[in-house]
């Protein structure tokens, strides 16, 4: 990680630090960046007793969570830094007295100024990910967790970013023939279903929702395992697709029961299984929990394997940024 991203970071986990006792954790963005911040508060939730909640930007405005205050600590992130509803969000948030962090591509952007504490990050090919926008996540979530709660733990999750970027390369290189077989089973899909839960269930939504539903105009949906039983099972059959996620640590049982029945009547079942990820440098007691950027990594060179078969880029887009909306 570079050493500005490092300074930035350093300063808002003094800040947070400086506050006498923490009452909550809100996690708030739209889209992709409000899905990826979903494994940060699963994190929180299973390390530390201080509640951690994920919101869209929109609802936090008009919800204005009761709990929000000077003893609460707001991240958000917008890409362009430009998101309307996230940039008010952040502006909220700080007039009631929070902690304001913000994570964004964009420097002196909306966003960068209304935020307390602006972290930026890196994008683009060739850049190390632990630089990229989940790896910088990450550092400040395990920063911040040493610092509410000491522990060795959180210090093997902040080592573990000096291995992510061969991590991930591993994991594309040894799911690339096989998403690329996938992409063009797929390709004539109009509705794929998407599943999986704990820590990588943000980055089976953002699949869902960005990748297929806003990237490639295809119909989605994401299941949560533990809901799949509780009535969309009762889509399964034969020619449904589910392209399905097992993590690793405490619900990876949601995911297996999920499998087990899926396979069992449908003959479109694509699996990511972590079990298979060679996560070496990533010590085995935050391996779960660094499950899906590795998740993501393998979805997102799938969603590049369907752009290709379709014919249909990744940029296009028919009302986003296209128009008044």
């Amino acid at each position: 990680m570079k050493q500005i991203h490092q300074e930035q970071i350093g300063k808002a986990v003094s800040a947070v630090k400086e506050i006498e006792e923490i009452a909550n954790f809100y996690f708030v963005g739209c889209g992709g960046s409000m899905a990826f911040m979903k494994p940060a508060a699963y994190i929180f939730d299973c390390e530390i007793n201080i509640p951690a909640s994920v919101y869209n930007s929109g609802e936090f405005n008009t919800r204005l969570p009761y709990g929000l205050g000077s003893n609460s600590v707001v991240i958000t992130c917008s890409h362009s830094g430009t998101t309307p509803e996230t940039v008010e969000a952040t502006k909220l948030a700080r007039e009631k007295g929070a902690i304001t962090i913000s994570l964004t591509n964009e420097e002196g952007s909306p966003l960068w100024e209304a935020a307390e504490y602006p972290i930026h990050y890196d994008w683009g090919p060739g850049t190390d990910a632990s630089d990229l926008n989940k790896g910088l996540l990450f550092g400040l979530v395990f920063h911040l967790l040493n610092n509410v709660a000491p522990n060795e733990k959180y210090n093997k999750g902040i080592k573990a970013l000096d291995s992510l970027d061969s991590v991930i390369q591993k994991t594309k290189d040894s799911f690339s023939a096989r998403v690329k077989d996938w992409g063009k089973s797929l390709k004539r899909e109009e509705l794929i279903y998407t599943m999986g839960s704990g820590a990588s269930e943000g980055e089976c939504y953002s699949f869902s929702i960005c990748l297929l539903m806003e990237m490639q105009w295809i119909h989605s949906s994401y299941i949560h395992s533990g809901e799949y039983f509780h009535g969309p099972f009762e889509v399964t059959d034969f020619d449904v697709p589910f392209i399905l996620v097992k993590g690793l640590g405490r619900t990876r049982s949601l995911d297996e029961r999920g499998y087990n029945f899926c396979t069992k009547f449908s003959d479109k079942v694509y699996l990511i299984d972590a079990e298979e990820f060679d996560m070496e440098g990533i010590d085995q007691e935050v391996q779960e929990y660094y499950t899906p950027l590795l998740v993501g990594s393998v979805l997102r060179i799938l969603a590049d394997s369907l752009a290709y078969e379709r014919g249909h880029s990744l940029s296009a887009r028919r009302y986003m940024w296209q128009m008044e909306y």
